[in-house]
């Protein structure tokens, strides 16, 4: 058995080491998100406060934890007889990003549910985690079909298997933990609203602490028992505290003030609904019964709002969660001077690790579970904040009203250099996005069985029933028509004299069910000096800020290449996080030349690696400029625009969909981008018919290659 690393002996990171005490004190809270960057001891820390969780009664031998107490009635291992119960470790549940929905919610074995009448129900990963934890590494990751599964489990407390009329439903009622890097995309804002807390990490900047994290870890390799047995003190002293405020908890008084504070801060943050103020009032409590005390203060209203809200803020796309500290504190400081009620009396309360969530959070210097106050740590606990504040919102651009009006005309030229009339260099500095807006669904043509998402038509394990098929492997969705129709025939020779119907396994249809992929989208934005206008290139950062956001709510892979100068760059590989895509636009400068061409075939060298890497999830181009090429002619060679075209046949060639963004603009315009939609074989749109509610968008299809055939 492994031996886990102690949760005493982690060091610093104290908003995410509250942030798990307060949930083991009072599991009413709802769990926690831990956000950070990879290599911050996320998973060690969720692990390791697994083993600090009180024992749990359960009825013995039920596979699903029922509560001797209050066993469930509708157990499928039920009725429990009387006097049956015994005690066990809280449960500690790890649910893979790759895990299939029967691992998830359990599974029926359908050939004996149809042939013999038995339900016949294998238990999943949400029952082992009743009364327990569900713990979900790289949340973010996790398909949609598991997400819908786990948000209905949260708030029924119960998950259901249906499979054709036959049904089970057990209790499921876990503490959801779950951790993601921020870099490789954002959750669904329904699951995100499902955790209780959330808590931002990062690896500390003090040489010391690090050097310190370093030296237990390796101790901790080397012998992780005699670790173990070092920190064994402190680790029941975080048991005992737990206990006690557990049992302090009910009788913890949360009076009228506090509740109004909390209100307060909820509508003066713009939360969206009521769950913020329900689970701020919650951990507010269990702040005031850590600490020992039987009224919730002020300090446990603020402390409880920096953990529960946010991620519940309002914010525009792409902002990152976060709380602006010095708004908490001016609504608490306002809501003082309207409400000048004397706190209680200072109650020291009982002697332990710390007294509240600010200054001494858990692992407060000296505490019991202070891992730098033992006599051999020495590092002491680092950063103190509990969340840290948002980044300041960006003052929006001004444009320049001595050349937002006047664009060159035909932007860098070869005989000017290509600087566009911009900086040294040719270059001119970024400018902002202009609001995004909602756009028309770009989708791939044909039918994938990529991952799964929400824009091109795939075969998936969720959606319409358009067919059947013999199972491919294990059976998870019985076409029950199909499957009567191929036992059906055979009923006589198997000596069928009873009204069952006999079926084997070769009679098994599975369904061939329809839905929606996503898929990887690649931008390819035209950054040289004919895009360089300020309003211009304002409204073609907010038209692809657009398309991201887009991408984000369909569940695409993203990827951003540039070009301008003399050549182009990969600005951002595919990933997950359009964020990070959202970021590098903000930041993306503008001047130079137009190399059209090596844009097109940076694009194309990056398709066929990821087509390497990912087969399954297919492509879709976005080309975003006014279709100009100006790059330094070769001797002899062809022009820029030559060149562009050939580029564009061989994407073509590839059977790449792609859609052409049209950024030209004034009255007099050349079709250049429309051109070379036609050499790739695909869709040319301006940015007007970019925007979902434009009068004139057309529904256009993106064609593919072998339509584009037919119609020649």
């Amino acid at each position: 058995m492994t031996t886990t690393y102690p949760f005493s002996a982690i060091v610093g990171m104290d908003g995410l080491r509250l942030a798990l005490l307060l949930n083991a004190v009072s599991p009413a809270v709802g769990g926690v998100l831990v956000r950070g960057e990879k290599g911050t001891a996320k998973s060690t820390a969720v692990r390791a406060i697994a083993s600090l969780l009180p024992e749990v009664d359960v009825v013995a031998g039920c596979r699903f934890s029922c509560d001797p107490a209050a066993p469930d009635p509708s157990c499928p291992d039920g009725p429990h007889a009387p006097d049956t119960g015994e005690a066990r470790p809280a449960r500690m549940v790890e649910l893979p990003v790759g895990a299939s929905e029967d691992r998830l919610v359990g599974a029926l074995d359908i050939e004996r549910a149809l042939s013999d009448g038995v339900k016949a129900f294998e238990p999943g990963l949400l029952a082992d985690a009743h009364r327990g934890v569900l713990y979900v590494d790289e949340v973010n990751l996790l398909h949609d079909h598991l997400i819908d599964l786990l948000l209905d489990a949260a708030a029924m407390g119960a998950s259901y298997v249906e499979r054709e009329g036959v049904s089970v439903r057990h209790a499921a009622r876990f503490l959801l933990v779950g951790t993601m890097n921020p870099e490789e995309g954002e959750l669904r804002p329904q699951l995100l609203d499902r955790f209780g807390l959330t808590v931002e990490v990062a690896a500390s900047r003090d040489t010391d602490e690090r050097v310190e994290v370093v030296r237990r870890r390796l101790a901790y390799d080397e012998d992780p028992e005699g670790f173990a047995a070092r920190w064994a003190a402190d680790e029941d002293a975080l048991r005992e505290r737990i206990a006690a405020a557990r049992a302090l908890l009910p009788g913890v008084r949360l009076g009228d003030r506090a509740l109004r504070q909390i209100a307060a801060v909820c509508a003066g943050f713009e939360v969206d609904g009521m769950r913020a103020d329900i689970v701020t009032a919650r951990t507010a409590t269990a702040l005031a019964a850590w600490a020992g005390r039987a009224d919730v203060r002020t300090e446990d209203v603020r402390g409880a709002a920096l953990l529960a809200l946010p991620h519940r803020r309002r914010r525009a796309p792409f902002d990152a969660p976060g709380l602006d500290e010095d708004k908490l504190d001016e609504i608490l400081r306002r809501f003082e001077e309207e409400d000048p009620e004397p706190e209680p009396d200072p109650d020291p309360g009982p002697e332990g690790p710390d007294d509240g969530p600010d200054g001494s959070g858990p692992g407060g210097p000296g505490g019991a579970d202070d891992p730098g106050g033992r006599p051999e740590g020495g590092a002491g606990d680092g950063a103190r904040e509990q969340a840290p504040p948002a980044a300041p919102e960006p003052e929006p651009s001004v444009p320049d009203q001595r050349t937002a009006e006047h664009e060159p005309a035909g932007g860098g030229t070869e005989g000017d250099g290509g600087t566009g009339g911009g900086a040294a260099g040719g270059e001119r500095a970024a400018v902002g996005a202009a609001e995004p807006f909602r756009t028309r669904r770009l989708d791939v043509p044909g039918l994938g069985e990529g991952a799964a998402g929400r824009r091109s038509r795939a075969r998936t394990a969720h959606g319409r029933t358009t067919g059947a098929r013999r199972p491919r492997g294990a059976l998870s969705a019985l076409h029950l028509t199909a499957t009567v129709r191929a036992a059906a025939p055979h009923q006589r020779a198997r000596g069928r004299r009873g009204p069952g119907l006999l079926v084997r396994r070769d009679d098994l249809r599975e369904a061939v069910r329809e839905g929606r992929e996503g898929n990887l989208v690649l931008f390819v934005v035209d950054a040289s000096g004919s895009m360089a206008a300020r309003k211009r290139m304002s409204a073609i950062k907010g038209a692809v800020l657009s398309l991201l956001l887009d991408a984000y709510q369909r569940r695409d892979k993203v990827g951003l290449i540039t070009f301008r100068g003399a050549d182009a760059e990969l600005a951002l590989p595919p990933t997950s996080s359009v964020d990070a895509a959202a970021v590098r636009l903000e930041r993306l400068p503008t001047g130079g030349r137009t190399p059209l061409a090596a844009g097109l075939l940076k694009a194309r060298d990056v398709l066929r690696v990821e087509r390497l890497r990912d087969p399954s999830r297919r492509p879709l181009l976005v080309v975003v400029t006014d279709g100009r090429a100006t790059e330094a002619r070769r001797s002899g060679g062809a022009t820029p625009v030559e060149r562009a075209g050939r580029a564009a046949r061989m994407l073509a060639g590839d059977g790449i969909a792609s859609v052409v963004v049209d950024c030209e603009s004034g009255p007099v315009r050349l079709g250049l981008a429309g051109a070379l939609a036609r050499e790739l074989r695909g869709t040319p749109v301006t940015l007007d018919e970019l925007r979902a509610d434009s009068v004139t968008a057309l529904v256009r299809d993106v064609r593919t290659v072998s339509t584009s055939r037919r119609a020649a």
